[in-house]
């Protein structure tokens, strides 16, 4: 089935999302040494946006937003800095042991010391996401969408953003928007709730035409069978990794698109960096080759903005998984969780292995 695009859609790319903010000590040191952080707008979804707004297309972020915060305040002109629209309630923060924007404190690790990720999310009000906030006949009807991104790591928060990612999908596949979901599994937020979960993740990856994951989550989120973890290195297990996708395909036939990225881990600063992508039948698929990594946050959804970036362009399906494994190359580059491209041929030259200095 070829994936087609809604032609008189005002967004490209719709995320919802619960936006919070990440703190990284300075120079690469350990959290519990430093004195001195950068801080950072954040979230997954937003993350993936990025590569299509940063490179011109019409992008709108579905979240909420802590009443009268500075936080609140910090994001929205971080998200206006990175060209995108967005929407959602105010939500009043409710006292000191309120609601609040979460926080990340993360060590990006250097050489063979490894990345540390705290997630401190008590009184996330991305737990709140509800579509009774939304408007979602104007946003999915009226204004349209060619692509709605959802993340399996918002579905997870609560019941409530379950919920809420199904209604959008559910909408937004009425109006003729496409639908992609990646994965995302989170072991912290999928304990005693595997059963709900199994059925939430079930039923969006029924509903989806882009289905994305890594090396487990098809294995952990929908219980495909696929490689098991630790095993044989990645590279003499593509043929496994096509087979768990093939697995997929019986039981999502709906689905146009698969793709898996595939990583080793070297140390902090190197890795291997692969991915499979399957489309109507086709295989791509890029052997992990070497990057260099100033921080590995974000690079995963560097890659799945540069696969809808590339559908969203409709070039031609070989390209896709270049253009893709490029962008999460590029965001592994940078220090903020996000890639923010200059233009096309920075992450064309990424591919190509060109490095010279372009004057």
């Amino acid at each position: 089935m070829a994936l087609e695009l809604r032609k008189d859609a005002r967004y490209a790319l719709v995320v919802p999302t619960s936006m919070g903010v990440r703190i990284t000590p300075v120079n690469a040191q350990p959290v519990h040494v430093s004195k001195m952080f950068e801080m950072q707008a954040t979230s997954a979804e937003t993350n993936v946006a990025s590569i299509s707004s940063y490179l011109g297309l019409p992008v709108k972020v579905l979240t909420t937003f802590v009443k009268d915060s500075p936080i609140a305040k910090f994001i929205k002109a971080d998200l206006k800095n990175r060209f995108m629209d967005f929407e959602g309630p105010e939500v009043a923060q409710g006292g000191p042991w309120g609601y609040r924007h979460q926080f990340n404190i993360a060590d990006s690790g250097f050489g063979l010391r490894g990345p540390r990720v705290l997630n401190d999310r008590a009184g996330e009000v991305g737990c709140t996401l509800n579509v009774k906030d939304f408007d979602l006949d104007r946003i999915f009807g009226k204004e349209g969408a060619q692509i709605v991104h959802l993340s399996g790591l918002i579905a997870a928060l609560s019941p409530e953003t379950g919920n809420f990612c199904l209604e959008i999908a559910r909408s937004a596949k009425k109006y003729g928007s496409l639908i992609s979901f990646d994965l995302n599994y989170r072991d912290s937020f999928w304990k005693g709730r595997k059963d709900e979960l199994k059925g939430v993740f079930h039923e969006i990856a029924s509903l989806s035409d882009i289905l994305i994951g890594n090396e487990e989550d098809f294995q952990l989120c929908l219980g495909i069978e696929g490689p098991k973890a630790g095993g044989e290195n990645i590279e003499s297990a593509l043929d496994a990794f096509k087979g768990m996708i093939l697995n997929a395909t019986k039981i999502y036939p709906n689905v146009s698109v698969f793709a898996n990225t595939l990583r080793e881990v070297i140390s902090a600063n190197e890795h291997l960096w692969g991915a499979i992508v399957y489309e109507n039948e086709n295989w791509h698929s890029i052997v992990p080759r070497k990057i260099n990594v100033l921080d590995r946050i974000g690079g995963g959804d560097g890659f799945v903005g540069g696969l809808l970036y590339a559908i969203l362009r409709q070039w031609p399906s070989e390209k896709w998984i270049q253009f893709a494994w490029a962008s999460g190359a590029l965001a592994t580059t940078f220090l903020t969780d996000y890639a923010q491209p200059a233009d096309e041929e920075m992450i064309w030259s990424i591919w190509e292995g060109n490095a010279r200095v372009k004057r």
